[in-house]
């Protein structure tokens, strides 16, 4: 949990990736994080899983399951 706060920190707060200027308030503070989230689970190139996007990553695993015939 630690390194998820740092990355967070570090992506979030210490760049003006995610919000312009300086934080004045908390819907400030909730909008970048909603932002952060979800380019961290949609678009974030993930050495866990080969360097891709997690939405890439999850469209390939449910691409490779096979469909089992369900019995009658």
């Amino acid at each position: 949990m630690e390194s998820i706060i740092g990355l967070f920190k570090t992506e979030c707060f210490d760049t003006d990736v995610f919000h312009d200027g300086p934080w004045k308030t908390a819907s400030d503070v909730e909008y970048a994080t909603a932002g952060w989230v979800e380019w961290y689970n949609t678009t974030r190139l993930h050495s866990s899983f080969g360097h891709v996007p997690p939405i890439e990553h999850e469209q390939a695993h449910y691409a490779a399951l096979t469909h089992e015939e369900q019995p009658a």
